[in-house]
């Protein structure tokens, strides 16, 4: 028989799954950073046009985030989204500009030129990875929110939560926040270099991508084993029928807790730099992102775990431990959790889609010369 407490796990697992899609799909971000790094037209050219074809799966897969939040778990939705609405409508602007600049940028009428456009997806590039990484950090270190729910009984209170004046952007200024906020940007970077040595074929271009890749990939693993550090060193908030409490070394425990979850963090970590690694030091190797890709998804997946279940909030309240979130408190109800359940049975007809979509798109890889021959109005 299925449980209320078998559904908030399985959405929790669902929540995860985006998760991970959402932070692979930021090389699209990761590669628009390599705009400002050169002055080789064809080089800018052959990025803008490699990523134009996937720049709008990163931003649905952050809708659709969002959306499986508000639906699984909607507490946290009025909570994070409703209250730190400063943080989430930065994040929100740089992916409007995103949508703007591959809209105009080589198109006809354009009268601010290609680099006014180029310049807005680096922003976007630089930006959006590091606070949807300070953002999603405050998952595991907390934020500085209160929770009334009594509150929806008032009519003088307008929300069921509160929080201080900077409505979240006091996340951008904690150092835990940043290290993640950093670890997931030169992360995008990395795997930017891996998606565009394997769409692009072209020998000076894979030679530039690789020394990019070379010198993100050092900086991502510096941040990267920092992070890890910091995260299994933190306490975290535990919950039992007792009540809430903060736990030293909460992390850590769940690692250990949950055998699985140290063993798909070493396979996750493992798979990333054997991506890294092979497509470096091995000529003419192009399935890195791949490898990479895959580890990276088996990684966020567990940092999600570990910070939701055994009996962990996964968002902690730094002001009040007893507002902290988990999953159990802030889901929907049994019928929508069942409701939505068997909707998401078509979930794997749809990624099913998306791969044979993406397989047909890569089928043939981008070369300046086919970009010389592209007319304006098909060009990014």
């Amino acid at each position: 028989m299925i449980t209320y407490e078998f559904l908030q796990n399985y959405w929790w697992l669902l929540i995860s799954v985006l998760g991970a899609v959402l932070v692979l799909l930021m090389f699209v971000q990761g590669g628009q950073t390599l705009l400002v790094c050169s002055k080789d037209e064809a080089f800018k050219t052959m990025i803008i046009n490699s990523l134009g074809k996937r720049w709008e799966l990163t931003f649905t897969t952050l809708v659709v985030f969002g959306g499986a939040f508000f639906a699984s778990f909607p507490l946290f939705y009025s909570t994070s989204f409703g209250g730190a609405y400063w943080l989430w409508m930065l994040i929100l602007f740089t992916f409007v500009i995103q949508a703007v600049s591959y809209k105009y940028r080589s198109k006809e009428g354009n009268i601010y030129g290609a680099k006014l456009y180029e310049t807005l997806l680096a922003i976007n590039g630089f930006f959006a990875p590091l606070l949807i990484g300070v953002a999603v950090g405050t998952i595991f270190f907390g934020a500085e929110f209160t929770v009334s729910k009594t509150n929806i009984l008032n009519s003088s209170a307008s929300t069921i939560s509160q929080w201080g004046e900077w409505h979240g952007l006091e996340a951008i200024f904690n150092i835990k926040n940043l290290i993640l906020g950093f670890t997931v940007l030169f992360l995008s970077k990395t795997l930017g270099s891996l998606y565009l040595i394997n769409n692009i074929n072209d020998k000076p271009t894979e030679d530039k991508l690789k020394k990019h890749l070379l010198y993100d990939a050092l900086i991502f693993v510096v941040f990267f084993i920092t992070f890890v550090a910091v995260l299994l060193a933190s306490p975290g908030v535990e919950y039992d029928e007792t009540g809430y409490r903060w736990v030293e070394f909460k992390y850590l425990n769940n690692v250990f807790e949950m055998w699985w979850c140290l063993v798909m963090i070493l396979a996750g970590t493992i798979l990333v730099l054997i991506g890294i690694a092979e497509t470096i030091f091995k000529n003419g190797y192009k399935k890195g992102i791949w490898f990479s890709g895959l580890g990276v998804v088996l990684v966020v997946l567990t940092l999600f775990w570990i910070a939701g279940y055994n009996n962990t909030a996964y968002y902690p309240s730094i002001l009040d431990v007893n507002s902290s979130l988990t999953i159990r408190n802030s889901s929907s109800s049994e019928f929508t959790l069942t409701t939505m359940s068997i909707v998401s049975l078509l979930i794997p007809f749809v990624l099913a889609y998306i791969i044979y979509a993406w397989r047909s798109l890569d089928k043939k890889k981008i070369t300046k010369a086919d970009i010389e021959k592209t007319s304006s109005d098909e060009k990014y």
